[in-house]
């Protein structure tokens, strides 16, 4: 599921860009390179009809964003420990601990004349 909303999620990003960047501005942006586009969406231009479609989409985009989170924060959630078998039959070895250590005597000698 969560690979169909990350798809969908990149496929927004992408009309939302287009769609701001065909709107006009200061200095035209992409709009230039359309051509004549306002015969397409009647007398006022593409104005209206592109700022209602970038909203639309900027929407869907947030919607798509705060399902992706809760998806994420559930898979999270889970852990891999969680699902370890803990089964083992294998015993560990007994150590054989020395009843007491021995003291190595030293015999120091005097070789100095």
């Amino acid at each position: 599921m969560t690979g169909v909303l990350l798809i969908s999620q990149i496929v927004l990003v992408v009309i939302i860009t287009i769609a701001v960047l065909l709107q006009k501005s200061s200095s035209i942006g992409l709009g230039a390179y359309s051509g004549s586009n306002e015969s397409v969406f009647g007398a006022k231009g593409p104005g209206s009809f592109l700022a209602k479609m970038t909203f639309f989409f900027g929407f869907l985009f947030i919607v798509n964003t705060i399902t992706l989170g809760y998806f994420y924060a559930q898979e999270s959630s889970s852990s891999v420990v969680d699902t370890v078998v803990e089964t083992t039959d294998v015993a560990a070895p007994a150590q054989q601990l020395p009843a007491e250590p021995e003291q190595a005597v030293t015999t120091e000698s005097n070789t100095s004349k």
